[in-house]
């Protein structure tokens, strides 16, 4: 099948001034750090690029985009949920299908902040300050008119429109930062919503056990999301205000590594290494996340392409060993998930685990390989070593969908809805270490290194990044493949908008698909 193509977007400043939608507008001080608040600086500095005259607001304009952000490329599985939605009658917004999608007439305006991402490693290298700036900045890029064209752009663009719901796409954004989000815009005026996917989540995973029942709900999450505690917490406090009865316990694991495989963080994952580097930041034979070789039957790692990385020819005589596929991450959090549980001694039964990180559903059907496997595993004994703590049919549960009834109940119930609108003309951003910040540090590839990703200090305001459409220059192939097959509607929406969206500032017409 030949390879999806996404239009690569190049800049000519000529053209763009011709465009009439650039401004000579820069960065907060010509990007010298401006020690304060963030929330302050957006509210009240009005030389900052990152401020935004809230009292010109165009609060509960129904015309105006639905903005939806993540740390990275993930969110995209929700607003697939999203813009797949059909559970309703457009015509009297009863329920029930009508063959037509419930978000016809909306737009979307996406953002994934893919050069600060992962969200979840912040809190382990006590970073939360940061963290929640970076999330800050993303509800401010969503709420204003700024973009760059792309990578080399020099100035800013500001014919972007703000949104008039914002949806936190990504579980450790929710988790450490919808409070914030919410009260930044209580201080703003502005009658904006905030929707995360926990909550969401949490209603989903209680929809698949009765009010009585025992069990065990698992959550596979990032080590941020897991630390927060967000969903464990929302669980037991959700179980008590519906009256859930039943005796039901919340295993965690921090997925570190999936959801780098999946964005291709090469601190996680390199398709071109043949051999173990030293700047890997995933599961090893030491440290906190141990590969434990009395497991290698059962992790049941594929080693073929390099998709582990040891330095000798053996794999059992490995002295370092390094995954390198975001398949044999899987393996070793879901065993490890496992593995927990069984040591618990608990007299439960795995019976369902919230994604609860939105690169995983791009993971399911491995996700289920390896259960089904767990489920069918024999020991030395000859016993089957998980049954007892695990059902055959184990549900996964996306918080996405429900994320989507969330919205769509709340357009509804505010009149919202745009009725003159296109799904069509929905947009996408990515961010982009900035270049021309010289504050920053940028490696060969463009991207932050880890210790500088994980170094910055909150409370330095500065353009760390700059926010551009999403093209060929920022997608890598093997993505594209996967958006294509997994996430098709969406996939459709990214094509017809780098294709026709003068944002995009196309020179050329690649081929189409």
């Amino acid at each position: 099948m030949k390879k999806p193509k996404l239009i690569l977007s190049f800049l000519a400043l000529s053209i763009v001034a011709s465009c009439g939608h650039n401004s000579t507008l820069q960065g907060t001080s010509k990007n010298v750090p401006v020690k304060g608040d963030i929330v302050n600086t957006i509210l009240n500095d009005k030389e900052s690029f990152y401020h935004i005259d809230f009292p010109t607001y165009p609060s509960n304009d129904t015309s105006l985009p639905i903005g939806v952000f993540d740390s990275g490329i993930g969110g995209l599985t929700v607003l697939k949920a999203i813009v797949d939605y059909d559970q309703n009658q457009n015509s009297s917004h009863q329920s029930g299908s009508d063959g037509i999608l419930d978000f016809n007439t909306e737009n979307f305006i996406y953002l994934a902040d893919q050069a600060n991402m992962p969200y979840g490693n912040y809190a382990a290298v006590n970073k939360e300050d940061l963290l929640k700036e970076h999330i800050i900045k993303d509800a401010q890029f969503l709420m204003s008119n700024k973009y760059y064209s792309d990578y080399n752009d020099s100035s800013v663009n500001t014919d972007k429109k703000p949104v008039k719901v914002i949806v936190i796409a990504c579980n450790t954004a929710t988790a450490y930062g919808k409070e914030h989000i919410e009260e930044f815009i209580k201080k703003t005026n502005s009658d904006i919503k905030v929707i995360g996917v926990i909550d969401a989540g949490v209603r989903g995973v209680l929809e698949t056990i009765t009010k009585e029942e025992n069990g065990i709900i698992g959550v596979l999450a990032t080590a941020g999301t897991v630390s927060s505690k967000g969903y464990q917490n929302t669980i037991l406090q959700f179980k008590d205000q519906l009256g859930y009865t039943g005796n039901i316990e919340v295993f965690s694991q921090g997925g570190v590594g999936i959801a780098e495989a999946v964005d291709e963080d090469a601190n996680y994952f390199n398709k071109n290494l043949k051999k173990p580097r030293h700047d890997y930041k995933g599961p090893s034979l030491d440290g906190d996340l141990k590969i434990d070789k009395t497991l290698f039957d059962i992790y049941n790692f594929d080693f073929d392409n390099s998709k582990m990385l040891c330095d000798t020819k053996n794999a059992n005589d490995c002295s370092i060993l390094q995954i390198n596929d975001s398949e044999n991450y899987v393996r070793f959090h879901v065993v490890t998930l496992l593995e927990n549980i069984r040591k618990s001694k608990t007299t439960n039964q795995l019976k369902s685990i919230i994604l609860g990180c939105t690169h995983y559903p791009y993971l399911t059907n491995e996700i289920n390989a390896v259960l089904n496997e767990l489920y069918d595993y024999k020991g030395k004994d000859g016993e089957y070593l998980y049954r007892k703590y695990m059902v055959e049919n184990i549900q996964l549960v996306d918080p996405a969908v429900n994320t989507a009834k969330e919205l769509y109940d709340y357009l509804n119930q505010k009149s919202l809805f745009n009725p003159n609108g296109n799904i069509k003309q929905t947009e996408f951003y990515i961010s982009v270490a900035n270049k021309e910040n010289t504050n920053t540090k940028i490696d060969n590839e463009g991207r932050f290194p880890y210790d500088y990703k994980y170094g910055r200090n909150a409370g330095e305001i500065q353009e760390y990044v700059k926010m551009v459409p999403f093209s060929r220059a920022n997608i890598s192939d093997d993505i594209l493949t996967r958006f294509h097959t997994q996430i098709p509607t969406v996939y459709e929406l990214m094509q017809i908008f780098n294709e026709t969206n003068d944002k995009a500032n196309l020179l050329e017409k690649k081929d189409k698909i």
